[in-house]
């Protein structure tokens, strides 16, 4: 095991990512919450069963799989360089509002254009709901967000970004990243819009378009993972939160699907504005590379 980790540390990343995740929530798929195959019925906690139902599945995958498969590979100088990324903090604000704010703002556009073309309502959120926007966002901070983003932004893409262009590896993590909440489909998660074969792609297309939102947000970061972070979340908690109350007239099932066209046309934006580089900048060449160029410029003709 140990020398296949070492040999394919980004496919052992990704079975141990979905594998160890899907086993944490076995019981929560099986239980009333899902399948109905056993008597079990997990507890209801701030209104709903996904904390005990899916965050401990979800820190036994990518976080998980990212330790484990880092310490194998890398060692202790590599779990420092890993977890270091976790508390780059210091960025320019205007990054944190793009984080905290562009996601939410691209939403309550998408809700009002479809809002008007079926004919519904805009509501302004009550004030008891915007007073719970930030103890949400904080507890998606370290439950969601710590869980996810240490394996698939801090661990997968950055290596995945030593080997390939942004664009492709964005492309390669986009539908792992997918595929690992497919049995979530199986759940009380998914209920209401997702429980369905056209909730399940529209939500794939999500995680593809958003998927490369955070690739770029992550790369033009420095790498910082909080950042990271906040902008999954944002997305998150605007949906859970915010959304049915301000956009009452849009049916459940037609929310993955707006929120899918939201991240396809954002994900275009920052295609097309990156040149496909989603704001990684090219390696800067080494001392040794500059030092030779001139000397080779100054070379006479005949040599």
């Amino acid at each position: 095991m140990v020398s296949l980790i070492r040999s394919r540390p980004l496919l052992s990343f990704f079975v141990l990512a979905c594998g160890l995740s899907w086993l944490g929530w076995l019981n929560y798929i099986l239980s009333r919450s899902g399948l109905g195959v056993i008597d079990v019925d997990y507890p209801v906690v701030l209104g709903s069963t996904q904390p005990l139902g899916v965050i401990p599945g979800a820190f036994l995958g990518p976080i998980g799989s990212a330790l484990i498969v880092t310490a194998v590979v890398d060692g202790r100088a590599g779990l420092r360089a890993w977890a270091g990324r976790l508390f780059r903090w210091r960025a320019d604000w205007r990054w944190y509002a793009v984080s905290l704010l562009a996601v939410p703002a691209g939403l309550v556009a998408v809700g009002i254009v479809a809002s008007m073309v079926i004919g519904g309502s805009v509501v302004a959120p009550a004030p008891t709901l915007l007073a719970l926007y930030a103890p949400v966002l904080v507890l998606q901070l370290v439950t969601t967000g710590l869980a996810e983003e240490p394996g698939w932004r801090d661990f997968a893409l950055s290596r995945l970004q030593r080997r390939h262009s942004p664009l492709v590896s964005a492309a390669i993590l986009g539908p792992v990243w997918a595929l690992w909440h497919y049995p979530l489909f199986l759940t009380d998660w998914a209920e209401g819009p997702g429980r369905s074969w056209t909730g399940l792609l529209a939500f794939t297309v999500f995680c593809l378009g958003f998927n490369i939102v955070m690739s770029w947000m992550f790369n033009r970061t420095g790498e910082s993972l909080p950042l990271s972070m906040l902008i999954h979340v944002s997305a998150n908690t605007f949906a859970s939160v915010l959304w049915s109350a301000m956009f009452p007239s849009i049916a459940a099932q037609h929310v993955y699907p707006l929120l899918a066209l939201a991240a396809v046309v954002a994900a275009v934006a920052v295609v097309v504005g990156t040149r496909g580089r989603l704001g990684r900048r090219e390696a800067a060449p080494s001392p040794t590379a500059r030092a030779t160029v001139p000397a080779r410029q100054g070379l006479p003709s005949g040599s």
